[in-house]
């Protein structure tokens, strides 16, 4: 607020001010014991306030609504920042969104220009409904669910399904670690020879081409980081895929792609596996 502004907006006030008020506002400066700079500064001291206030409240505007991209753009100037708070539940930063589980126990980054999977969405919600619906079920019994079927899966829009990352949760025991299942070639072998040989056709060709460890020694949890590709005559994909066993789950995160894009996704699903995390 300026001066001027501040003076206008007290000038009624002092136009029915009494006499002796209007006389000490007049007194000369000799009388004064004060100087103006200490007259003001309580003014001043306001006017700062007031305005580090504005700025403020605009900023947080601004990163609630994420203007025109602004926040995803500032976070991106500190992705780790942002990353550690999470924010990039609600805001992409960097390209990149997280998928946050809080009811398996994960989370994981994709691109933020991918969808979720609507079959599993519409599942969901179809669920959320029965578990709060106030109608008897059907007096049939239902299918259980399948548990090689995934909990999140997502793509590009309008996309096959050729191009997606997804994630399985299967039950075993609570005791049980990913090592139970073997090294990491071991269980990616094994991986490779499950998917060529889940179906009838016998023309699927299965090949392991990476299998490491990554460790997080602060939970005590070791990751499976496989990279594969099946081949048919009739198409070429490739594989990335990150197994992990904790508190009676075991996890598996599969992200998939035409081979003949698998140059120009690369960088993107190697970060995808790299963030996959067991929260729970």
């Amino acid at each position: 607020m300026s001066l001027k502004l501040y003076f206008s907006l007290h000038s009624s006030s002092l136009k029915n001010a009494k006499p002796s008020s209007i006389l000490i506002a007049q007194q000369s400066p000799g009388d004064r014991k004060t100087s103006p700079a200490d007259e003001f500064s309580p003014l001043a001291e306001k006017f700062n306030r007031r305005l580090l206030l504005g700025i403020g409240s605009s900023s947080v505007l601004a990163i609630g609504a994420n203007f025109g991209g602004v926040t995803s753009f500032v976070l991106g100037l500190s992705p780790e920042f942002g990353r550690n708070l999470k924010l990039d539940v609600v805001y992409p930063i960097s390209g990149y969104r997280r998928c946050m589980d809080t009811v398996e126990g994960f989370e994981f980054m994709y691109p933020f220009t991918w969808v979720g999977d609507q079959t599993l969405l519409y599942r969901a919600a179809e669920k959320t409904e029965r578990e709060t619906s106030l109608d008897l079920p059907p007096a049939r019994i239902s299918r259980r669910k399948n548990v090689n079927e995934p909990v999140v899966a997502f793509g590009p829009p309008g996309s096959t399904g050729e191009l997606n990352v997804s994630v399985i949760v299967s039950p075993v025991s609570p005791t049980v670690s990913i090592e139970a299942f073997g090294g990491p070639k071991e269980v990616g072998e094994a991986i490779v020879r499950t998917v060529t040989r889940s179906g009838q056709r016998t023309d699927l060709k299965g090949t392991l081409l990476e299998a490491n460890l990554r460790q997080d020694s602060e939970r005590n949890l070791k990751y499976y980081e496989l990279e594969f590709k099946v081949e048919s005559p009739t198409f070429r994909r490739h594989n990335v895929a990150v197994c992990c066993a904790n508190g009676g789950r075991l996890y598996t995160l599969n992200a998939q792609a035409p081979e003949s894009a698998w140059s120009e996704l690369k960088h993107e699903f190697h970060t995808i596996a790299k963030s996959f995390n067991i929260i729970s």
